[in-house]
Formats: structure tokens, C-alpha cells, sequence
């Protein structure tokens, strides 16, 4: 279902294009990384400006982080935990030219999370919650896709369906736009949610 989400400080960060080396390395991805790096929002990562170049974070990653870091961290085009969820790119419906399906256009989208990020102990316990922001708002993922995660003409999200008429269900029949059997009588764009 679509659903309204008031203006999002993090909507204003651009979108990013990959380059042909940034898709190829997405490309060689195994593909349950791949899919599970589309539904995340870190195949085309956005990242912020870092006081630490890329060599050093590299070393970092390399002679700082647990083992088990490093273990998942190899098996993503772009990594895994070096990104905050406000670093997160686009959606994978967004990058499939399904921007009507974008995950940020629908009930229980990502934005409505608690999006929380937390600071693990050497055990990989966590020990306080990461707020990277300095006005202590947390860093939630946003769709880069520029088209619009709202639609004027949607239903609001609590408006319960209409109901079918009793004529039609005493003839035996589906309510109008329904189907025969127990699939959802919902339109798809209210049951489907994101496709991933």
C-alpha cells in the first residue's frame, strides 16, 4: 500500500552511479550476497565524508576487526558493516525501474524502523547504541531513487479496505477485483509489499 512519509533529511543525499569496475564487482557477487545486499540497500552504497582515507580503513578492516567481520564483509561487493544505514543506496525495486513498488512507498517500510546500529564488545555483544548523528537523530536508510515516496491520490495507510458487497458474496462470486480461492482480494499494490 502506498503510504505518505513526511520529507526525509536523509532524501537530500544524491543517488549513486556505479562505475564499470563498481558493477562488474557487483556482478562477480555470489548471488544469495547479491540478493541479500539488494534487499539491505548496499549494492550502490552512498558513502559519507571520512576523516580516514580508503587505504587506511583497509588496514583498519584488515589488522582491527574481528575475524568474523572480515568473514562477511568479503562476501559483499561494497562490504557489509562499514556501512551505517544512512549510508544504504537504493531500493532494490528503484534499481529495477519498479519505482511504483519502491520499498519506501509501503506500509512497515525501512524508514519506520528503529534502524539502530550498535557497538559490539570483543565477544560481538553489543554494548551501547551507535548514534552517529550529532543531534542524536538516528541514521535511518532512505531510497536514493529521486521519484516520490509519496502519492497524493493513495489511501492513507489506516483507512481499512472497502467492503465487499453482500450481493456478491451470496451469489458465489469473488467482490469486485477479487479472485477464486484463498490468494488476497487486496490489489497487488497493497498485498505485494516489496518485491524481494
Amino acid at each position: 500500500m502506498n503510504v505518505q512519509h513526511p520529507a526525509h533529511p536523509a532524501a537530500g543525499r544524491p543517488q549513486r552511479t556505479l562505475t564499470s569496475d563498481e558493477e562488474e564487482a557487483v556482478r562477480s557477487t555470489r548471488l544469495s550476497n547479491l540478493v541479500a545486499a539488494l534487499i539491505m540497500g548496499i549494492v550502490d552504497p552512498v558513502p559519507s565524508p571520512s576523516p580516514m582515507s580508503e587505504a587506511e580503513g583497509a588496514w583498519v578492516r584488515e589488522h582491527v576487526w574481528p575475524r568474523r567481520y572480515r568473514a562477511i564483509e568479503a562476501k559483499y561487493p561494497f562490504g557489509f558493516y562499514r556501512w551505517t544505514h544512512c549510508q544504504k543506496g537504493s531500493c532494490w525495486n528503484c534499481l529495477n525501474n519498479r519505482c511504483d513498488l519502491c520499498v519506501h512507498r509501503q506500509r512497515g517500510a525501512p524508514d519506520v524502523d528503529d534502524n539502530t546500529d550498535w557497538v559490539e564488545n570483543t565477544r560481538g555483544r553489543a554494548v551501547a547504541k551507535l548514534i552517529v548523528r550529532p543531534d542524536g537523530s538516528p541514521c535511518v536508510w532512505w531510497c536514493r531513487c529521486p521519484c516520490p515516496k509519496s502519492d497524493p491520490a493513495a489511501p492513507e495507510a489506516d483507512d481499512p479496505p472497502a467492503p465487499a458487497r453482500p450481493s456478491d458474496q451470496s451469489a458465489g462470486t469473488p467482490a469486485a477485483g477479487g479472485r477464486r480461492g484463498n490468494r488476497s482480494a487486496a490489489p497487488v499494490d497493497q498485498a505485494q509489499g516489496a518485491l524481494f
